[in-house]
């Protein structure tokens, strides 16, 4: 018994600290934190477009824009509720994004409707889904590397979430730095390229997050 007692001590002196994992709302507010001061760089960098204030009085923008600010901060905390196996019991949370997502859409028809004569086309395309998925991958890469950490057993939904809230990020700096009024272009090239965007985070997320 001795000898027991003894090993038992031996091992609880060699046994190293763990540091417990922080709260999944502190955790969100770390990803949100760094893709704001992200993004305020882009725009610094890029500046934001000339028409800003003209754009700005139109209210449809205006509400695309929230609603993408809106996507962000979703996915960024139902990221972080969903590195936890328990979700902290926050599944309508975690749930989140998709409400926000279907918000977008409906926010994206009532501006298709409104388009009437439709605005011109920008003389570009596919650049603008270039351009996104550039600025995505570095929150996607610090995200997902985040993420990486804790014991999520929801990796496909992880993974998604994850490029979704670097690709909404994206798509809110181009949505400011553009000068362009076109639905359609912005459907066909920024927010269609979303949804592939997640399926590639779902693929992601069985790759770097499985335990």
């Amino acid at each position: 018994m001795k000898d027991m007692d003894k090993l038992l001590a031996e091992l609880a002196e060699d046994a190293a600290s763990v540091r417990p994992a922080p709260h999944p709302y502190w955790l969100g507010l770390k990803l949100a934190a760094a893709g704001l001061a992200y993004l305020a760089l882009l725009l610094a960098a890029s500046g934001f477009r000339a028409d800003l204030a003209a754009a700005a009085s139109h209210p449809l923008y205006l509400a695309e824009l929230t609603v993408l600010a809106l996507i962000f901060f979703a996915t960024a905390l139902s990221g972080a509720l969903l590195a936890f196996p328990d979700l902290h019991q926050k599944r309508m949370l975690a749930l989140a994004p998709a409400g926000m997502f279907a918000l977008l859409w409906l926010v994206i028809l009532l501006a298709w409707q409104a388009d009437h004569p439709p605005a011109p086309l920008p003389v570009h395309s596919y650049q603008c889904t270039l351009s996104i998925a550039g600025v995505a991958l570095p929150p996607a890469m610090w995200t997902l590397l985040a993420l990486r950490r804790y014991a999520s057993t929801h990796y496909y939904w992880t993974g998604g979430v994850a490029v979704l809230s670097a690709f909404s990020l994206g798509a809110l700096w181009l949505r400011l730095h553009e000068v362009n009024d076109s639905i359609r272009h912005v459907i066909e090239w920024h927010y269609l390229p979303m949804i592939a965007a997640g399926m590639l985070g779902v693929w992601l997320g069985k790759l770097l997050l499985r335990w």
